[in-house]
């Protein structure tokens, strides 16, 4: 699987969170009933389907920090006026939509690791317990995650951190000079109510 991670990030475009429009050659392994989908169908449920790919290339070039959130927005193929989401938002040209928070808890999200994950290069910091939460309001997180445990998510080529899709997370500037090549996948067993759809597409075609 790794070679085909890598031509992802060699094809995508360099800056902080690539949305991925095709799963292209990663198909086999993020899509059933391929081996990190098996992970996906274990920790969720056989329904589990990737509905979002975010590729995170942190480097001396491409470098940011990240505070303290919650991810709370899914992207979708169109805007359609449903009871119960939004606001909308357009990330990076993707169209993005709140929805009722128990489709986020009901969500998985994965990191799939292409290079090493150091305390030096920005490990994804994560809140220990806080996906139990529910949804936190903005200005109670810093004492919501001032009472948690943290983890640095460390990782070697190849690792795969899962974790529950709201849980607070973080990321700080890397002061490393090499790559942290992520891919974030976020997973769901639910279907979208009517017209809304999905916007990821999980065939193997090539990648956009």
């Amino acid at each position: 699987m790794l070679p085909a991670l890598a031509e992802l990030f060699d094809r995508a475009p360099q800056g902080p969170g690539i949305r991925i429009e095709k799963l292209g050659p990663l198909a086999p392994f993020l899509a059933a009933p391929g081996a990190i989908a098996d992970l996906a169908s274990r920790l969720l449920g056989r329904l589990a389907r990737p509905v979002r790919a975010i590729a995170f290339d942190k480097s001396p070039h491409t470098n940011w920090a990240l505070g303290w959130h919650q991810d709370r927005t899914i992207n979708v193929a169109a805007r359609a006026d449903v009871a119960g989401y939004g606001p909308w938002t357009v990330k990076q040209g993707h169209l993005h939509v709140q929805p009722p928070f128990a489709l986020i808890e009901a969500m998985l999200t994965l990191r799939i690791h292409l290079d090493p994950v150091t305390p030096d290069n920005a490990p994804l910091e994560i809140a220990l317990g806080s996906q139990r939460a529910g949804l936190i309001a903005e200005p109670l997180i810093p004492d919501v995650v001032a009472a948690s445990e943290l983890c640095a998510c460390l990782a070697e080529p190849g690792d795969i951190w899962a974790y529950a899709t709201p849980i607070l997370h973080a990321s700080r500037r890397s002061v490393s000079t090499g790559p942290r090549r992520v891919l974030q996948v976020d997973y769901s067993a639910d279907s979208l109510p009517a017209p809304l759809e999905w916007a990821l597409d999980i065939s193997g075609e090539t990648l956009s």
